[in-house]
């Protein structure tokens, strides 16, 4: 998402654009909360992946066995010697490795023909839908913010990577933290030491004064006792796989997000909920090269973080779920890209999902609607299990109404 479509986005949801200036710096005490008191061993966390840009389905769980898919995308279908087979019908990108290997481990669910009723192929409208859990009324509060709503106060419930707080973390009372990548140094020990001393606060000082040093004080301590804890290595997985031409996964911007997230979990930091993107898949020309990089960053940098829970005492715990705004449409564009279209899948990941298999029906390509394909599955029934499942409060406190939800994780 460029500079100015992420403005957009987050004046369509209200308020969020303001809290994500005024949570940017209240991560102060992250890592002595970890300290002082830790996430106890065995509390579920959340880490939700969002794909911003509208990832083709079709591309990455590839119904490569039906003919209608092969006719309607000459020049960008995925042949069968570049697929990865799951089943006698559909199969993964070839760059999914990964999500291959968790698949097999059990460890990977694949629900299909994800989206909301009436569609809208808006990036901005549609990504709205999504973070608000709102497809009927505009909303503007996320259904992570609405759970924090239902929490007690503390900013260290939920964080966003980033400089910007997404809408989902932004609730009517409560608002999700952020954390910029690479965390926040003091210039230099001069400068340090005179900030210092303006984070002393003065019993004579007034309301707005004393504000002001806390305020200081707070940014000192989060550079002292955050920045040790981001330089530390990541938790290294003594099996992880590898492929040919190299050491499994490569660098990127969600990797590297996913390596802070895996460091500050390992740091026993109290955070439920953690939320990371990557953009980049509005793939409206020349899609097939450029998805599958994408596609391949996302699996390699997933299966990474999941192996790096299993170095730390956390690997039961965490859940990671993988979605964006919408798929794409069904036949290919003059440009070798596709358009925006409806449905797509999502991925729910961890040792405590009940995988390996696929959930919702897959959407024929015999009947589409309007060119799109159909959607089988509400998302609100994949958020539902999440709310009730891992964050362990009822579906309907956080999607008014909502009471049904898919069986994604193990009893």
């Amino acid at each position: 998402m460029d500079t100015l479509s992420r403005r957009k986005f987050l004046q369509m949801v209200g308020g969020a654009g303001a809290g994500a200036v005024a949570t940017q710096l209240s991560l102060a005490d992250i890592v002595h909360a970890g300290q002082t008191r830790p996430l106890p061993t065995g509390t579920p966390i959340l880490v939700v992946v969002t794909l911003y840009g509208g990832n083709d389905g079709l591309n990455t769980v590839i119904p490569h066995t039906d003919t209608i898919y092969k006719q309607s995308r000459p020049g960008i279908y995925i042949p069968d010697n570049q697929v990865i087979p799951l089943d006698a019908e559909l199969a993964l990108n070839g760059s999914m490795t990964g999500f291959k290997s968790l698949w097999d481990a059990g460890d990977l669910a694949i629900v299909r023909g994800v989206g909301y009723p009436t569609p809208d192929l808006s990036h901005f409208t549609s990504m709205a839908i999504w973070q608000s859990a709102s497809p009927d009324e505009s909303q503007r509060t996320g259904w992570i913010g609405r759970w924090l709503d239902t929490q007690p106060h503390d900013p260290m419930h939920a964080i966003g990577l980033g400089s910007v707080l997404p809408p989902l973390l932004a609730g009517a009372k409560e608002v999700g933290s952020v954390l910029p990548l690479g965390g926040l140094v003091v210039p230099n020990v001069a400068t340090s030491y005179e900030l210092r001393k303006l984070g002393v606060v003065d019993p004579s000082d007034g309301p707005l004064q004393a504000s002001a040093a806390q305020a200081m004080h707070d940014f000192l301590g989060l550079s002292k006792n955050l920045t040790p804890i981001l330089k530390m290595p990541t938790p290294v997985a003594d099996n992880l796989p590898t492929q040919a031409g190299g050491s499994f996964g490569s660098d990127s911007s969600l990797s590297q997000q996913l390596d802070v997230v895996a460091k500050l979990i390992a740091a026993n930091a109290p955070t439920k909920v953690w939320a990371v993107s990557l953009g980049g898949f509005d793939t409206h020309a020349d899609e097939v090269k450029g998805q599958s990089a994408l596609l391949g960053a996302v699996s390699d940098s997933v299966t990474r973080f999941i192996s790096q829970m299993h170095e730390t005492n956390r690997q039961n715990d965490v859940i990671v779920l993988v979605y964006s705004e919408f798929g794409r449409r069904v036949a290919a564009n003059g440009t070798q890209g596709t358009d925006h279209g409806t449905a797509g899948p999502v991925f729910v990941i961890g040792n405590g999902v009940d995988g390996g298999k696929f959930y919702g029906d897959q959407p024929s390509l015999s009947k589409l609607v309007n060119g799109n394909l159909a959607v089988t599955t509400d998302f609100r029934d994949v958020y539902a299990a999440m709310i009730e499942d891992v964050l362990k409060v009822p579906a309907a406190q956080v999607i008014p109404g909502w009471t049904s939800k898919l069986p994604l994780l193990l009893a």
